[in-house]
């Protein structure tokens, strides 16, 4: 699950509860955040699945996300993934995703936030400003992955998502 947006956790909680998943990796948590604090806000009741979550503190955008997960996914032995975020910001999720983790399966789950609910998300302009912004961001993901260029900044540095734009 990648942090950043409503419904993610949520939806990330209810598949573990539904054995689709061995183990729940959170992504982008902010620091001193733990899982019996998202468990609150998620209002889940921790000892159900409290053993089964892990939560990654070291990105703070996509690309740090892809990283971040390759790592955990490394270290539990993990060869597939079903990856949990919102559905704008899908492909360019799993296009950094794959690009971190060339031999593991990757099942994408979007989640479609209140203001993109098909079919009328299009007559939001919030909602149109916020794709102009993540297909912008895609094209430039894509070129750096074209080109092989190193990510700008590397997972925690400069140049990653905009702020105040739900990655």
């Amino acid at each position: 699950v990648l942090t950043g947006g409503s419904r993610r956790l949520g939806v990330g909680l209810n598949l573990l509860m539904q054995g689709k998943a061995k183990k729940l990796f959170v992504s982008g948590v902010h620091r001193g955040v733990d899982v019996a604090e998202l468990l609150r806000v998620a209002r889940q009741s921790p000892a159900e699945v409290e053993c089964c979550i892990a939560l990654g503190y070291a990105a703070d955008n996509t690309i740090g996300n892809a990283a971040e997960t390759q790592r955990w996914m490394a270290a539990e032995g993990f060869r597939s993934l079903r990856l949990v975020t919102a559905s704008y910001h899908m492909r360019r999720s799993l296009m950094e995703f794959r690009h971190a983790m060339p031999g593991v399966t990757i099942v994408p789950h979007p989640v479609f936030p209140d203001r993109f609910q098909p079919p009328t998300w299009w007559r939001e302009s919030a909602a149109l400003a916020l794709v102009a912004v993540e297909y912008s961001k895609y094209l430039a993901a894509w070129l750096r992955i074209q080109l092989g260029l190193a990510a700008p900044g590397g997972p925690r540095g400069p140049g990653g998502d905009l702020g105040g734009i739900d990655p």
